[in-house]
């Protein structure tokens, strides 16, 4: 059957295939986020202060922390919160299965 916008498609055949996609985990709770957010940050924050505290020890305060805290959030951000949600996940899969 044909219809002047074109072919008509039975109302079956248009409805989309059910997924395959495994379901995506829920987004962490805001206690496992800071739980997160708290293993990335103590390390970093550690290390950064170990190998800069001595250069760094004739600056005041707030710009000391402003030159760590420049340079921790990157770090956190970009590097280990990825990680540590590829991990959660990974781990939050195995435990469905």
């Amino acid at each position: 059957m044909t219809h002047p916008s074109g072919p008509m498609v039975p109302p079956a055949a248009a409805a989309p295939p059910a997924s395959t996609a495994p379901a995506t985990p829920r987004p962490p709770s805001q206690h496992t986020l800071a739980l997160m957010i708290w293993i990335a940050v103590t390390p970093t924050l550690l290390a950064i202060n170990l190998l800069l505290g001595p250069l760094m020890a004739g600056i005041p305060v707030i710009p000391r922390t402003i030159i760590t805290v420049t340079i921790a959030v990157p770090i956190v951000i970009y590097g280990l919160m990825p990680l540590l949600h590829r991990i959660r996940r990974r781990w939050a899969a195995s435990r469905r299965s």
